[in-house]
């Protein structure tokens, strides 16, 4: 079986190639850490599974998964990150990922995950299963364009595709502390609490696109 990685800090691409080598005796691992690198395996290899970071240097890891369906629908997808399952999921599950998993769970939940992403196609822990429901409930119908600012809207759209708030500071040409305050401000008067919601908020309004 051959496996891509996609990390961009080596040290923690070989500690999940470590556990993951548990699944299975003699999988071979592909390593990318970027985006760019990433769709160059996927076009170049024959793989089983992607295990894909959300954080990468040069576009989001959302973005990227996007681009591997586009190019690659059938290919199974696993989403390893450092954020909560209640901040990314839903966003990982509605672009198109087979699977979300918080990179400080357990060692054998990735082995479990792994497992159930290959054989069924999905895997969501049970915590996220319980919040599920939740999480996707209905949200206010308000046009987020009527009652945001330009640059509140830019921040969420940006925080949106997966982006880390330095590197909106950096594009914008803006303080950090500024685009937290946009960002805070903006949920606020949406009336959403994280960023899962907040991505089901802009799609509902056809802001961003699921696919």
């Amino acid at each position: 079986m051959r496996f891509l990685l996609v990390d961009d800090h080596a040290i923690v691409r070989k500690g999940i190639m470590d556990v993951a080598s548990d699944y299975a005796e003699g999988i071979v691992f592909v390593e990318a850490g970027s985006s760019r690198e990433a769709m160059e395996q996927v076009a170049r290899e024959e793989l089983d599974l992607v295990l894909l970071d959300i954080s990468l240097p040069d576009e989001s890891g959302l973005s990227t998964l996007k681009k591997i369906r586009r190019v690659r629908p059938e290919l199974p997808v696993l989403v390893l990150s450092m954020h909560p399952e209640a901040e990314y999921a839903v966003m990982a599950l509605q672009a198109g990922a087979n699977g979300y998993i918080a990179k400080n769970s357990a060692t054998d939940e990735l082995v479990d995950a792994i497992g159930k992403v290959l054989t069924s196609g999905q895997y969501v822990s049970e915590r996220f299963s319980v919040n599920l429901v939740r999480e996707m409930a209905p949200r206010d119908s308000a046009d987020p364009r009527t009652l945001l600012s330009e640059r509140e809207l830019q921040v969420l759209l940006h925080i949106a595709e997966g982006m880390r708030q330095t590197d909106i500071a950096d594009k914008m040409g803006v303080s950090l502390k500024t685009v937290g305050t946009y960002k805070s401000r903006a949920m606020k008067k949406l009336g959403v609490k994280n960023n899962a919601r907040l991505y089901e908020y802009l799609i509902k309004h056809s802001l961003i696109s699921p696919f």
